[in-house]
C-alpha cells in the first residue's frame, strides 16, 4: 500500500508544494509562454507529474503509471465519449444540409441585428455549446453572424462573449462530471451548486451583447427581449441542474431562452434602416432569402428534440435505476493507495457506467437523429470516424491533462497544494474563480481547468472550513470567463471570419469583459461563503 504525504521533502509543506507544483507551473508556461500545442504541452506535463510522484512523493512506479493509464481511460470514457457522439450529431446534420436550413431559420426569425445577435451567438451558441464545445459555437456562430451581414470584428466579439454562461455544462455537462470525478463530490452536488452560479452571468450577458452590437441605444431599445431572453435562459439552467439532469442544463436553457426571446413582441418588429445600416457593415447572404419546406425545418429540430427525449426518459427513476444495473466496476489493477490517514481513496475502484453515462445516450439519439435525417448507415459511420479523426488531437489532450490530474490526485501532489494554498483563508473564497480562469483562459477548455485544479480547490476548502462543493463549483463558473481570451478560442474566431493574424485585437476588445465578469464571479463566491449568499446554496 502506498500512502500519501502531505511533506515529503524536508518535512517542508511550503517546499513540497513548490515541487508538486511544477507538473502544473510546466504545463501553463509551456501553453501561455512557449506557445506549445496543448497535445504536446499535456505530455510534457504529465511525464513530470510521473517524475514528481516517483521520485519526490516516493509512490512506486508501477502504482504511479497505473494512476495514469486511469485518468487517461476516464479522458476516454465517459469524457470523450459524449464529446465525439454530440460532434457526430451536429456533422450528420451539416452532411444533409439541415444545419443551413436551421441557419435560415434563425435568420428569419428578426431583422433586427441585436435580436439575431441574442438568437444566434447566446441560444444556438448555447444549444452548439450543449452538443460540441471545443470551441465550435464560435466558429460556427461568427460565420453565422457574418452571413447575416456583420462586420467580422464584431461578429467575432460578440460570438466569444456569448461562450461563457452554457460552458461550465458544456458537451453534455463534460466540465461538471470531470469536477465531480476528479474531487470524489457527487455530480448532483457539484452541477447543483454550479447551477445557482453561473445562471447569475445569463442575466448578465444578453444585455451586454446588444451593448456590444449596437450600443446605448442597443441597451434602450432591446432590453426587454434581452432580459426575458437571459431570465428564461437563468431560470432553465438552474432549473435542469438542480433538479433535472447536469446534461441537459444548456439544451434546455438554449430552448427555454429562444422560445422567450421571440415570445416578447418588441423582438419581432422590423429594426429602423438607421440601425441596420449601422451595424452591419458586412455583405448578407441572399441564401438567407431562400424558402424551406415546412417538413424539411422541423428535421432540422429534430436532432436538438431527440436528445432532450432520450435524456429526459433516462431520467425516470425506473428507467435511470434499470440504466444503472449495467455499471460496472472493477479493482483498478497495481493500485493500492491510502490518504494521509491510511483510509483507502476511492480511485482504488473504477467505477463505468456503460449504458447510463450522456455519451451512450447521445449515441442513442444520434442513430434515431440518422434515421430521421435520412443518413445511410454506411455515411454515418463513415461520419462517425471522421469526427475521430476531427477530434484526434483533442483526444490526446484530454486523456494526457486526465492522466496528470489522476497522477497528481492520487500521489498527493494535490493535497500538498490545497493545504498550503489553503492559508489563504478567507480570501480563498475570491481568489477560486481566479484560478479556474487562469487555467481556462491558457488551457481553453474548463474540463481541462476543473481536472488540473478541482481536487486541489476541494482540499483547500476543507482545510480552510469553506463548502468543498462551493469552490469545487467556482473553479468551474470562475473558468468560463477565461475561455473568451484563450489563445485557443481567439484563434478559431479569427479563422472563422477571415481575420487570421488579428488575435490581438479580439482580445484586447474582450479582456474587459472577462475581467469584468470575473470580478462578478468573484464577488459572488465570497458572498456565498458567507451568510450574506449563504442561502443561496442547496
Amino acid at each position: 500500500m502506498y500512502v500519501q504525504e502531505l511533506e515529503p521533502l524536508a518535512d517542508s509543506l511550503g517546499l513540497s508544494a513548490l515541487v508538486a507544483a511544477l507538473p502544473l507551473v510546466i504545463v501553463l508556461v509551456l501553453l501561455g509562454g512557449v506557445r506549445m500545442k496543448a497535445h504536446l504541452a499535456g505530455l510534457t506535463g504529465l511525464l513530470a507529474a510521473v517524475l514528481v510522484a516517483w521520485l519526490a512523493y516516493g509512490m512506486p512506479l508501477d502504482q504511479t503509471v497505473s494512476s495514469a493509464a486511469q485518468g487517461a481511460v476516464f479522458g476516454l470514457f465517459p469524457i470523450l465519449w459524449i464529446v465525439v457522439n454530440a460532434l457526430w450529431v451536429y456533422r450528420m446534420t451539416v452532411r444533409t444540409r439541415h444545419f443551413d436550413i436551421l441557419r435560415r431559420s434563425f435568420g428569419r426569425l428578426s431583422d433586427d441585428p441585436r435580436i439575431q445577435a441574442l438568437v444566434v451567438a447566446f441560444c444556438f451558441g448555447a444549444l452548439l455549446e450543449a452538443l460540441a464545445g471545443f470551441g465550435a459555437p464560435v466558429a460556427i456562430c461568427s460565420v453565422m453572424l457574418v452571413a447575416l451581414g456583420f462586420d467580422p470584428v464584431r461578429a467575432a466579439v460578440v460570438s466569444l462573449v456569448a461562450n461563457t454562461a452554457p460552458v461550465a455544462f458544456g458537451a453534455m455537462g463534460t466540465p461538471v462530471v470531470t469536477l465531480a470525478q476528479v474531487t470524489g463530490l457527487p455530480l448532483d452536488d457539484v452541477a447543483s451548486v454550479v447551477g445557482r452560479q453561473t445562471p447569475l452571468l445569463a442575466l448578465v450577458v444578453p444585455l451586454l451583447l446588444v451593448a456590444l452590437v449596437d450600443g446605448r441605444r442597443g441597451l434602450r431599445e432591446t432590453w426587454a427581449p434581452a432580459l426575458a431572453c437571459g431570465v428564461a435562459f437563468a431560470v432553465a439552467q438552474f432549473v435542469a441542474s438542480n433538479y433535472v439532469s447536469a446534461q441537459l442544463a444548456d439544451i434546455g436553457a438554449a430552448l427555454v431562452g429562444a422560445g422567450a426571446l421571440v415570445a416578447v413582441p418588441q423582438a419581432r418588429r422590423p429594426a429602423a434602416e438607421p440601425v441596420r445600416a449601422s451595424v452591419l457593415t458586412g455583405a448578407r447572404s441572399e441564401e438567407l432569402d431562400d424558402d424551406d419546406p415546412r417538413r424539411e425545418v422541423l428535421r432540422a429540430y429534430a436532432p436538438y428534440a431527440l436528445i432532450v427525449a432520450v435524456f429526459s426518459v433516462a431520467q425516470i427513476p425506473a428507467v435511470k435505476d434499470w440504466l444503472a444495473q449495467a455499471t460496472q466496476t472493477y479493482d483498478w489493477p497495481f493500485l493500492d493507495v491510502a490518504d494521509p490517514q491510511g483510509r483507502p481513496v476511492g480511485g482504488n475502484v473504477f467505477s463505468w457506467p456503460v449504458v447510463s453515462t450522456g455519451g451512450t445516450l447521445v449515441l442513442l439519439a444520434g442513430l434515431a437523429t440518422a434515421v430521421v435525417l435520412g443518413v445511410h448507415a454506411r455515411v454515418a459511420l463513415r461520419e462517425w470516424l471522421a469526427t475521430v479523426r476531427e477530434l484526434r488531437y483533442a483526444i490526446l489532450t484530454v486523456t494526457s491533462v486526465l492522466a496528470l490530474a489522476y497522477v497528481m490526485n492520487l500521489s498527493g501532489q494535490a493535497a500538498t497544494i490545497g493545504h498550503f494554498v489553503a492559508a489563504a483563508g478567507a480570501g480563498l473564497a475570491f481568489l477560486s474563480p481566479v484560478l479556474g480562469w487562469f487555467g481556462v483562459a491558457v488551457s481553453g477548455s474548463d474540463t481541462s481547468a476543473n481536472a488540473l485544479f478541482g481536487a486541489l480547490q476541494v482540499t483547500a476548502a476543507r482545510e480552510s472550513g469553506l463548502s468543498p462543493e462551493l469552490l469545487a463549483a467556482a473553479n468551474s463558473s470562475g473558468g468560463v470567463l477565461g475561455k473568451m481570451i484563450s489563445p485557443q478560442n481567439l484563434t478559431i474566431a479569427c479563422a472563422a471570419v477571415g481575420l487570421a493574424g488579428r488575435e490581438g485585437d479580439l482580445l484586447r476588445k474582450v479582456l474587459p469583459w472577462s475581467l469584468g465578469l470575473l470580478l462578478v464571479m468573484c464577488l459572488i463566491v465570497v458572498g456565498q461563503s458567507t451568510p450574506v449568499l449563504g442561502w443561496m446554496l442547496p
